[in-house]
């Protein structure tokens, strides 16, 4: 009786592996493949040109400057924020556990919105923002603040989880033997988090290069001075040419490709980790 059940059982396995490699294939690889194919589809030639055009490189600049910008101050705050909230007990504990979650929870478009309901012309500090000559919508800056809005939870929620489950004892031990807040972050807590946070980092990278609804509220989608590369490919498909958006789709596709080969990489460290 034993063999035909472990015959249904791999039987069983067997299904859902042909169908997972199949909707992988079909969901996932097709589109990447179309990607390129539609990008090449004119020549290497024209595909550089379309990658070169001075709208589209200011757009892959645009992208790289935001990531650059947002992630260092999204990593501190997920630092400070798990750092307190796993470390100590305080009044308002849960409203801040909740507060990091809100941008999981509301639309990008709506946290676009409500950045424009505030610092817009028409919004609670835009006409002091006016009086200062000081302009954040439709402007890089505005770009930067709603992306690091939007990417904002994901290094807290990465570290949060992994320090609750690791506990304070050891910060405590080191406390006890006159170990400073600093020491006991840089020579305890930190060498236990290392690999979760570069998970949350690049998690975070992954969502900065490809946040769309956000940035299109508040950019103003201005050519060549506030799109990024969502934006852009976006644009070039509506003037029509699409070999162009696809050029730089294929930019966007390749910068989430080697996000996802750095964080398949790093899960294997952390899992390695774990079971050592």
């Amino acid at each position: 009786m034993a063999a035909p059940i472990r015959s249904s059982l791999n039987g069983t396995a067997i299904t859902l592996i042909v169908i997972g490699v199949v909707l992988t294939l079909l969901f996932i690889a097709a589109p990447v493949i179309v990607i390129f194919d539609q990008a090449f589809a004119k020549g290497f030639a024209i595909y550089r040109d379309n990658i070169l055009h001075k709208e589209t490189l200011h757009a892959i600049w645009l992208t790289l400057l935001t990531a650059l910008v947002v992630l260092p101050i999204n990593t501190l705050f997920g630092l400070a924020a798990a750092w307190t909230i796993t470390k100590f007990e305080f009044p308002g504990k849960r409203l801040l556990l909740t507060a990091i979650d809100i941008p999981f929870s509301i639309s990008p478009i709506v946290a676009g919105v409500s950045y424009l309901l505030l610092y817009g012309a028409l919004g609670l500090v835009g006409p002091w923002l006016i009086e200062h000559d000081l302009r954040i919508m439709f402007s890089v800056p505005a770009i930067f603040l709603v992306t690091m809005f939007v990417t904002s939870p994901f290094v807290a929620r990465e570290l949060i989880t992994l320090m609750q489950a690791q506990g304070r004892e050891r910060e405590e031990v080191a406390a006890t033997l006159g170990a400073s807040g600093w020491q006991m972050f840089y020579r305890v807590t930190l060498p236990n988090i290392k690999w979760a946070l570069l998970y949350g980092v690049i998690l975070c990278n992954a969502r900065v290069m490809g946040e769309f609804g956000a940035v299109s509220v508040v950019s103003g989608n201005l050519r060549g001075q506030t799109l990024t590369l969502p934006l852009q490919v976006q644009l070039l498909y509506h003037d029509y040419n699409a070999t162009g958006a696809f050029a730089a789709a294929s930019v966007l596709t390749l910068l989430a490709i080697v996000t996802m080969v750095l964080k398949s990489i790093l899960e294997r460290r952390t899992e390695h980790r774990r079971r050592s």
